[in-house]
C-alpha cells in the first residue's frame, strides 16, 4: 500500500483486537478509510467492512480492498496489470506538471505513469476491475516517487528508487469476507455516520495538515482531469477550497461531536493522537457522553520529514524538528 500520513500499520493488531471484543459483531463501518488498511485487515479477519472517505484516491482503494473480491476480479486484473506494464511510454501533461514543472516523479516514469493512465481510462472496464487496476498504478508510482511521503514538496536531488522503472504489480485483493460483501461509499463523514453497523472505526484527520493537499498527485492521477495547480508544489486548486472542519482547531471538536452524535453502531473504536487539535483528557469527555470508555495507548516514532530532506526549488531544507515520538490512542466505546 502507499505511503501514508497516519497509516495505522503499526495499530493494526490493537485495532483488531478492540473490535474483537465487540460481542457478535459482524459488520464495521470504517468512516475515513484513507488507504483502507484497516478495512482490508477487518476484511482479512472476517468482517463486512463499509469505507467511506470523500477523497476520490481513498474511494479507489476502498473499491480495490474492500469492496472488490479476489474470485471475481484477479483473473482478469492479472491479465491487464501484464498488459499495463508493456504501455509504451508517453509523455504529456500530467508529466510536465509532475516531473518538469515539479519533480515528484523522474520524466521516463512521468511518461510510463501517463501512458498507463490513458491505456485505463480507454479500456472501459467494470469499476471493480478498474479500481484494482488504479490501485495497482498508485502503488506503482508511490514506489518510484521522490518524496519523503507527502506531497507538499519534493526532494532536490532524485531518490535512488526514483530511478528504477515503474512496474505495477497485482494488489493483495481479498476474497469476500466470511460475514458478507465489503461496500466502498464516498460520502461526507456526516452523512456516512449514520450507516447501521455493529462497530464503527473512526479515525479522523487529527490536525490542520488536509489529506488532500498531502496526496493532491493521487487525486489527480485517479480523477485524471487536469486540474489548475498553484504553488511550487503544483497543488490542485480545489485544496484551497476544500476544507474540513476536522482540519481546523476552532472547528475540529464540533466536527466530531457531530459525528460521534450521528453513530448508530453499538460500539465505536476512536483512533487519534497526541498531535491532534483535542486532548486525551477532552477526547474521553466527548465520548463517556455517549457509553464507558476505555482508552488504549502506543507510542511509536514520529513522522519528521524534515529530519530526512525536504528542499525547496532553491535547494534549502524545509522544516524544524520537533519532538521524535507520538502517542498514538485507541478510545474504545461501548453504548450504556
Amino acid at each position: 500500500m502507499i505511503k501514508y500520513l497516519g497509516s495505522k500499520r503499526i495499530l493494526l493488531p490493537a485495532i483488531l483486537d478492540a473490535v474483537g471484543t465487540v460481542e457478535h459483531a459482524r459488520t464495521v463501518l470504517d468512516l475515513f478509510s484513507g488507504t483502507a488498511r484497516v478495512g482490508h485487515a477487518l476484511k482479512g479477519a472476517g468482517y463486512r467492512v463499509i469505507a467511506n472517505d470523500l477523497l476520490a484516491y481513498a474511494h479507489v482503494l476502498a473499491r480495490c480492498y474492500v469492496e472488490a473480491d479476489a474470485e471475481e476480479v484477479l483473473t482478469d486484473a492479472t491479465k491487464a496489470i501484464d498488459e499495463l506494464n508493456h504501455v509504451a511510454p508517453c509523455a504529456g501533461w500530467f508529466t510536465e506538471l509532475y516531473c518538469h514543472r515539479s519533480r515528484y516523479f523522474h520524466p521516463d516514469n512521468g511518461a510510463r505513469i501517463e501512458a498507463v493512465r490513458n491505456t485505463i481510462a480507454a479500456m472501459h472496464v467494470r469499476q471493480s476491475l478498474e479500481a484494482v487496476l488504479l490501485a495497482a498504478l498508485l502503488e506503482a508510482a508511490d514506489r518510484v516517487d521522490s518524496t519523503v511521503g507527502v506531497q507538499m514538496a519534493y526532494l532536490k536531488k532524485w531518490a535512488p528508487r526514483a530511478l528504477k522503472p515503474l512496474a505495477l504489480r497485482v494488489p493483495a485483493v481479498l476474497p469476500r469476507a466470511a460475514a458478507g460483501p465489503g461496500r466502498a461509499l464516498q460520502l461526507d463523514a456526516s452523512a456516512a455516520a449514520s450507516i447501521e453497523a455493529d462497530v464503527a472505526y473512526i479515525d479522523p484527520p487529527y490536525n490542520q495538515h488536509s489529506y488532500l493537499g498531502n496526496y493532491h498527485v493521487w487525486d489527480t492521477l485517479v480523477r485524471w482531469d487536469q486540474p489548475e495547480v498553484f504553488g511550487i508544489a503544483c497543488k490542485r486548486i480545489d485544496c484551497r477550497q476544500r476544507r474540513s472542519s476536522f482540519n481546523s482547531k476552532v472547528g475540529c471538536r464540533g466536527a466530531l461531536e457531530d459525528v460521534f452524535r450521528r453513530i448508530r453502531a453499538p460500539a465505536m473504536v476512536v483512533s487519534f493522537s497526541n498531535e491532534g487539535f483535542v486532548a486525551r483528557e477532552e477526547m474521553e469527555t466527548m465520548l463517556a457522553a455517549h457509553g464507558t470508555v476505555e482508552v488504549i495507548e502506543r507510542t511509536h516514532p514520529r513522522y519528521v520529514g524534515a529530519r530526512i530532506g525536504i528542499y525547496n526549488p532553491r535547494g534549502e531544507k524545509v522544516g524544524r524538528i520537533g519532538r521524535l515520538r507520538n502517542e498514538e490512542y485507541l478510545f474504545v466505546v461501548r453504548r450504556r
